[in-house]
């Protein structure tokens, strides 16, 4: 029977971007969020003499076997990967059923690669171990191992160095949609040719290490003049979703590190981080491209009665959100983006244990909760 999943999507906290290192990667720091809103990911295989994946959509936009392209998708590339790692040789058939936005910032397509990995394994019978998992995913895309962790995670080096961050409730939130796209490539290039922008950024990327530092007390976590830094290393899978799970309980160990906070808005850490003043370094030229999205958060702000506590862009872009203090703020801003003309989903952060749960879920969730 083939394995269905939920391939959820993820919003930045803060994004603050540093000078190229010497290797071409940007360094940054993040805070990740994920969401309800989802594709979903159809998984089949079986062993078999030779490696053949077949990858199909339902959007034109993905790479796909019939276009002779799926040698680019992030969920052939995992796939592949985890086969050679496993020592392993199947015929996999991948069907990416899209709804969210390609190029929107949400990193989609990179959870699209984490659901084809859980996908194979369950298929197979077989996993890969948690390091081994976060190896992989850091090498197919900068964005892909939050995925294996999901609700709040923090995000250090060029993205892919992940660490779970303390759970928190659900906080209403708004995704705005536009239909045009954003390259993040393009988004980088832009952003170094800027002047000032080296200096800029590594102050950026300072005060957004503060920050992070200053609200959660974190075991390992420490604020230097560099920054965060880590004691534990990302490939020791804290928190990860257990190889070969079907349920995503919990690895054993120090996932237990991570707690939950408790509901209150004026204990909940993600709300005393955007206190801080945190933002998207790539709001500068992104906006600056495509102006009618710095309108878009206007509206999502909204004013005094109805604010928001938090709105900016995701990722690169093109998708913003909102952060609110109640549904009712919230379906106002969802009002608001849709009179300019904008799409807009009224959904909810997504906390980890939730994530963990739905992804492998057998019985269907509501889908006016999931915002899908």
């Amino acid at each position: 029977m083939p394995a269905c999943l939920r391939s959820f999507c993820k919003i930045n906290l803060g994004l603050a971007v540093g000078s190229p290192r010497a290797d071409g990667f940007h360094p940054l720091a993040t805070v990740y969020q994920t969401l309800p809103l989802h594709d979903r990911v159809t998984v089949t295989a079986r062993a078999a003499g030779r490696t053949r994946i077949e990858i199909t959509s339902n959007h034109p936009g993905v790479p796909r076997s019939a276009e002779g392209n799926a040698e680019r998708n992030t969920a052939w590339k995992m796939v592949q990967g985890a086969l050679e790692r496993l020592d392993l040789s199947a015929e996999v058939q991948i069907h990416i059923e899209k709804t969210l936005p390609v190029q929107g910032g949400m990193g989609a397509g990179s959870a699209n690669a984490v659901a084809a990995l859980l996908g194979l394994e369950r298929e197979l019978g077989v996993a890969l171990p948690g390091p081994e998992r976060l190896r992989l995913a850091a090498g197919v895309g900068s964005d892909v191992p939050l995925f294996l962790l999901g609700g709040t995670v923090l995000g250090l080096g060029r993205g892919e160095q992940v660490y779970p961050l303390p759970d928190t409730a659900p906080l209403a939130c708004v995704v705005a949609l536009p239909e045009v796209g954003v390259s993040t490539a393009l988004a980088f290039q832009q952003m170094d040719a800027r002047p000032l922008t080296s200096g800029h950024s590594v102050d950026k990327l300072e005060q957004l290490s503060r920050a992070l530092a200053s609200v959660w007390s974190v075991s390992g976590l420490e604020s230097g003049p560099s920054g965060i830094a880590l004691t534990d290393r990302p490939d020791s899978a804290q928190g990860e979703l257990a190889p070969g799970s079907a349920s995503g309980d919990l690895p054993s160990g120090r996932a237990s590190a991570t707690r939950d906070v408790p509901c209150d808005l004026a204990e909940n850490p993600l709300l005393a981080l955007v206190r801080t003043g945190i933002g998207n370094d790539f709001e500068e030229v992104v906006f600056s491209q495509h102006p009618f999205l710095r309108s878009i958060k206007r509206d999502l702000l909204g004013g005094s009665e109805d604010a928001a506590l938090y709105a900016a862009l995701s990722g690169s872009g093109s998708a913003l959100f909102g952060l609110y203090g109640s549904q009712a703020a919230a379906r106002e801003a969802q009002h608001r983006v849709q009179q300019s003309g904008t799409r807009a989903i009224l959904t909810e952060t997504l906390p980890r244990r939730r994530y963990r749960h739905a992804i492998f879920a057998e019985e269907p969730l509501s889908e006016e909760r999931l915002g899908a």
